[in-house]
Order: structure tokens, then sequence, then C-alpha cells
């Protein structure tokens, strides 16, 4: 009996040459990764995780392995600001680092910011930890196959005791090409003890296309760190784009996420955070407003493992047209976090009877003296207030658009920085139905 047929996209990652870096602790770990997603393959309906997001239609898609014109694509520079950004900026196209697009010169002391291909030619060891690793969790295919496969991505990191001021810029952005390619970058960022850094990441398209991208971070905050991290997604229509984000809060270190989901056909983002010290805090705000036939997939997991640890996330979701949004978040405080104080809470609006949103909220507490809640709630938008503003003369479309930015904004209020939150702002507002 002769083999099954593999489906055109696991055979399209198995047929691709890994890269070759000849440092052999990193070569393996790409070998060993390739080998457990090709026994493994793509995750189905059954992997808890991925239970509400179908992979049949990106199965059924080949793509080509990497661009090989990246480096010379036409990149509008004014298309990759965004207000109140001003500080470094490191920029990758289609996967490539664009030494031309990005903004590195005179960077401020203790900061180090490059491409990981420079990093790991001019010393991989500080690397090994973090890049050697094996995945061999059923839903951990596209970490696999990221692992296997990034031949770049960002390498950012604050000295002890340094803060930057301005905001650092990264920027991911998918170009147009001959056909549909399949791209991957590894980032890794690390901020010293009582470092700070506000850091924005920004997910683009500079045309339409259909391309596959992985993005997989590494985050570590040590002791009494502070970060302030911001992301926008913004990829183009067509474009899968799967990303798997870690962070590990050491004691008394403070990270605030703020993350709009606006882009893409298929989006899918595993935020995961430890927080590993005592005394350690993560505020995470978020918003997905998928419309057309868009599908976003938010999946947070929050660990708490010491003493005093808190964490607040809330998340809005507005879904219209015959649009999908999935969001799971889950909190899990471990034994011996006693005085842990967890709370999450997830909004969600309609706007058409042919939308959809799943929402699965979990709680686990082996802990004592623990404050911990959670909520999820799936609706449409109150008549009442609809009421009260056409009644003030409002239109209907009027009043239903600013009912819906409100609900979308108070995610985004405690940004501080004022011009990039007005900015996120009228994106929230564009993305509405006429």
């Amino acid at each position: 009996m002769s083999e099954p047929a593999l489906l055109p996209l696991v055979a399209s990652l198995v047929d691709a040459p890994l890269p070759v870096s000849g440092i052999a602790w990193l070569d393996a770990m790409r070998r060993d990764n390739h080998e457990i997603f090709v026994a493994g393959g793509l995750p189905l309906a059954r992997v808890e995780a991925w239970k509400y997001t179908a992979l049949r239609g990106l199965a059924r898609r080949p793509f080509v392995d990497g661009d090989e014109a990246a480096l010379t694509r036409a990149v509008d520079p004014s298309a990759l600001a965004l207000p109140g950004v001003d500080g470094a900026r490191l920029v990758f196209v289609n996967g490539a680092f664009r030494a031309d697009l990005s903004a590195l010169d005179a960077l401020p002391a203790g900061l180090t910011l490059q491409p990981l291909s420079q990093a790991l030619h001019a010393d991989p060891d500080p690397l090994r930890f973090v890049l050697s690793r094996r995945h061999y969790e059923a839903d951990e295919a596209f970490t696999q196959i990221n692992a296997a496969h990034a031949r770049d991505g960002a390498v950012l990191r604050v000295a002890d005791g340094v803060k930057i001021d301005a905001p650092l810029h990264l920027v991911f952005l998918g170009a147009p090409a001959e056909g549909d390619l399949a791209w991957h970058l590894r980032n890794v960022i690390e901020l010293g003890e009582g470092a700070t850094l506000t850091l924005v990441e920004h997910h683009l398209a500079s045309g339409e296309q259909a391309h596959l991208s992985t993005v997989v971070g590494d985050i570590e905050l040590r002791e009494g760190a502070h970060l302030h991290h911001t992301v926008l997604q913004q990829a183009a229509s067509g474009a899968s784009l799967i990303r798997r984000t870690s962070l590990r809060l050491h004691a008394r270190a403070h990270a605030t996420l703020h993350l709009a989901e606006l882009g893409g056909a298929l989006v899918r983002h595993d935020l995961r955070a430890e927080l590993i010290g005592d005394g350690a805090q993560l505020e995470t705000r978020g918003v997905f407003m998928p419309h057309g036939r868009q599908h976003v997939d938010t999946q947070l997991a929050i660990r708490h493992q010491a003493l005093n640890t808190a964490s607040s996330s809330t998340w809005r979701g507005v879904a219209s047209d015959r649009a999908r949004g999935v969001f799971r978040g889950a909190i899990v405080v471990a034994p011996g976090a006693d005085g842990s104080d967890a709370s999450l809470s997830n909004k969600n609006l309609l706007l058409s009877g042919s939308a959809e949103i799943d929402t699965k909220p979990e709680l686990e507490i082996y802990a004592d003296e623990v404050k911990a809640a959670h909520g999820a709630t799936v609706g449409q938008l109150d008549e009442r207030s609809l009421f009260y503003l056409r009644s003030r003369g409002i239109p209907l479309a009027e009043a239903r658009a600013l009912l819906t930015a409100a609900f979308c904004r108070a995610v985004l209020d405690d940004l501080p920085n004022e011009a990039l939150r007005e900015h996120l702002s009228s994106l929230l507002i564009a993305q509405l139905p006429a």
C-alpha cells in the first residue's frame, strides 16, 4: 500500500531545505524540530488549543520557502512610520532584514538592537539557551516550523539599569511576490535588572499577497525591569500570520501590553506569560476586529508562579460580516503562588447575524489567599443606548459606530503615548462596517 500524499502545505515545508548555520547546536535543533513536525503534522480540531481554528484551507496551499528577492522589493519608507514612534527601527521584508529601511545609527548606550543573523555570526553562545529548545506538544506545530526554518529575527537587549526613552520600532512587512511565500522570524528580547523600554511591534503589508508567516518571540524581564509593549497587526487581507510570544517576568518586573488585531485572513497569536518572581506584574489590553471572512484567534495563558504577583487582562472583540473571532484566556495560580491577584475580562460584540465569536475563560487555583476573577460575554449593541443617541438626532449608522468605537477604545485609554493612542483609535474606527 502506497504512502498517503502529504498535504501541499506540509509537503512544501518537508521539501524546503533547512538553513545551515555551521553552528552545531543550532543546526541540530533545526533538524530535531523539523523531524518532530514531520512526525506530528498540523494540529487537528481534536487538539483542544486548535478546536475553533480549522487549518484545512491553509493545509491545501503550497508555499515557496523564503524570498530570494526580498532585499530588492520596493517599499515606501514613509509607510513604515507611526505617530509618536521615533526611536530606533529594525525592519524585515518577507522575513529578510532590510538595512536600507532600518534606523540603527547612534543607538543609546546600553541598548543592543540587531538582526538575529548578525548576532549569531558575531557570538552565538549567549543565544544558545533560548534557541536550542525542542517543541514536542501537539499544539506547537507552527513553533516547530519556525524553529526549523527561521533564518532571521530581532535581537534586542537593554543593559541593567538603562532606561530607553524613545520608543523602539520593530517592523515585519509582507510584500507582494511572484507567488505565495512562507517566511519565519525568531525574536529574542531581554531587559536587564531595572531596565525600562517602550517597544512597538508592527505587522503590516505593502500590497496584497497571501503569504504564510510565523513569528516566535521570547521576552525576558529581569528583576525590576519595566516593559511597555504595543502590538499593531495590519497584515494583508489574504495573509496567514501565526505568532507565539512568551514572556517571563522576574521579581518586581512589570509588563504592560496593548494589542490590536486588525488585518490578515487567518491570524493566530499564542501569548504566554510566566510570573516567576515575587511581586511581578502583568497587564494586557487587547482588541480584535475581524470582518469579511477573517478568522482571528487569540490564546492568552498566564501562569502565576511566585508570591504576590498580579495580572490584569481586558480584551474586546468585534466581529462583523461572516468573520470569526476566537479568544481563550487561561489563568493558572500555581502551588506556592500565595497572594496572587488575577483578573480577566473578555467582552465581545457581534455586528451581523453571520459573525461568530467563541470565547473560553479558564481559571485554575492551587494556592492560598488568592484574589481571582474572570468573565466573558458575547452580545450585541445595547438597544437603549442606540435609542438614546437616535433620540438626540444621530443617524442609526453613526450611533452604532460611536458605541462600537467607545467599546473598543476602552482597551487603549491607558496607553501613555497620546499620538499612537489616537492613531490606533482612528484605525479601529476605520475597521468598523459602513
